[in-house]
């Protein structure tokens, strides 16, 4: 979504130094699929963005 000249900086902004890649929604999805007692949560997919707020 964002051009590649901005990627270095937006992930610096990050709490684990890297942007987000396809296979980590997907990897959230396939857990979520698989976790049969895991019911009413919200998955926040999103590198520690949301970390204390």
């Amino acid at each position: 979504m964002h051009p590649a000249e901005t990627h270095a900086q937006l992930a610096a902004m990050h709490p684990i130094d890297r942007m987000g890649e396809i296979s980590d929604i997907i990897d959230a999805i396939l857990y979520l699929e698989s976790a049969n007692f895991v019911t009413g949560e919200i998955l926040h997919v999103d590198g520690g963005q949301s970390a204390g707020h």
